[in-house]
């Protein structure tokens, strides 16, 4: 017998009229039958490959022992004999500035230049205001004028790629002609160094100059005296009572390297 297309197909009977099912059918429940849910499309996603666990529809990699977790490398320190710097080297007579800086100017791996105060001051010849013969307004007046001029030297030099160290024998009771008149001059990003030795060494080396640079000892005495006024000031110090003039220029650059991490205020 041919059927329509769409009308059901008669189920076959068992013997008695009860109809045959699939195996592994249940049974139909009893009264209405409620309506099948509804569900949302799944997504079809590309096959993830064998043996890789995934956490909802992210792939995770193979599982494996965990490594212990790797130490942060150590800040670098910079290199204070290959950066551009702008240095003051501060301490009285007799502590070695000149030496010191020349050394240091010497043996950078970038142009560096030395300007030193009392060199500028001499270049004043006729009307040199000599501060042994007493210190007065006109010898002030140079000693102002000298600290402009190298001033100008400093940021004309640096303008120019080269690095600059000046030094000069600044007292810690007057900032206004000296640490602040020389960052007026310069620049907020100089950097000061105070090169303080002790007493009876300042006094052994200054009897080894000569000309007017040479001191009487009660004038060395009291500059030593007066510069004790930087401890505590928070700039760096260097104690070279010890210490020839290359292993001074070598903890200068270790100094340096510090301030120019972590910059003195002043």
């Amino acid at each position: 017998m041919q059927h329509a297309v769409g009308s059901p197909l008669p189920q076959p009977h068992q013997p008695g009229g009860a109809p045959q099912h699939q195996p592994g059918y249940l049974g139909a429940p009893s009264g209405p039958v409620p309506p099948a849910p509804q569900h949302a499309p799944v997504p079809q996603h590309a096959p993830v490959p064998q043996g890789t666990d995934v956490t909802g529809h992210v792939p995770l990699p193979p599982g494996g022992p965990v490594g212990m977790p790797s130490v942060p490398p150590a800040p670098t320190v910079p290199d204070p004999t290959t950066t551009i710097l702008a240095v003051l080297l501060i301490g009285p007579a007799g502590a070695g500035k000149t030496s010191v800086a020349k050394f240091w100017a010497d043996h950078r791996r970038v142009p560096t230049a030395h300007v030193s105060l009392d060199d500028v001051r001499e270049w004043v010849r006729s009307g040199f205001a000599d501060p042994q013969s007493g210190w007065n307004d006109h010898s002030e007046a140079q000693y102002r004028l000298a600290r402009r001029t190298c001033g100008f030297a400093a940021r004309n030099f640096l303008a120019n790629g080269i690095s600059c160290i000046l030094d000069d024998a600044i007292f810690p009771d007057r900032p206004a002609v000296g640490l602040g008149g020389w960052k007026r001059h310069v620049g907020p990003g100089l950097l000061p160094v105070v090169l303080l030795p002790g007493l009876e060494v300042v006094l052994e080396r200054n009897a080894a100059r000569s000309g007017n640079r040479r001191l009487a000892d009660e004038e060395v005495a009291r500059i030593h005296g007066r510069m004790a006024g930087w401890y505590g000031s928070g700039l760096p110090i260097i104690d070279n009572s010890q210490l020839d003039v290359p292993t001074t220029a070598r903890v200068l650059d270790d100094v340096l390297a510090r301030a120019i991490a972590s910059p003195p205020k002043w």
